[in-house]
């Protein structure tokens, strides 16, 4: 079964970046992958999707400033995250699904991580 392991995040000032990543394993075809998060009392969100064919989706509020990507075929994403706000600040999600095909719904996904703090001040 699909197994994800995450990596990145931490603590950043406004204005700043910082990178996550998430390695997918347990699936040989390109999985269609996202990005979630929990801010401060509040549900979870979705933040960037991508396809298993590489196409994008993102949150209206990180479009323009966080970047999701795809290492080539494999089951690997980035999301690179600039401008970063306070409002940014949360736990982080990585999730993969084989049918997702680029939503940014929770439902739609069958696998999850555990989730990464990302700080912004």
């Amino acid at each position: 079964h699909v197994q994800l392991v995450e990596s990145g995040g931490g603590t950043a000032q406004a204005g700043g970046s910082l990178k996550l990543s998430c390695v997918a394993s347990g699936y040989t075809l390109p999985l269609h992958m996202a990005w979630f998060r929990r801010l401060p009392g509040q549900g979870r969100e979705g933040v960037a999707a991508i396809a298993g064919d590489g196409r994008t989706n993102y949150a209206d509020s990180v479009k323009g400033r966080f970047t999701i990507s795809r290492d080539g075929a494999k089951n690997v994403i980035v999301l690179q995250m600039g401008s970063l706000k306070p409002e940014d600040t949360g736990t982080y999600y990585c999730a993969a699904d084989p049918r997702a095909r680029g939503s940014l719904g929770s439902c739609s996904y069958a696998t999850w991580c555990q989730g990464t703090q990302v700080t912004v001040s």
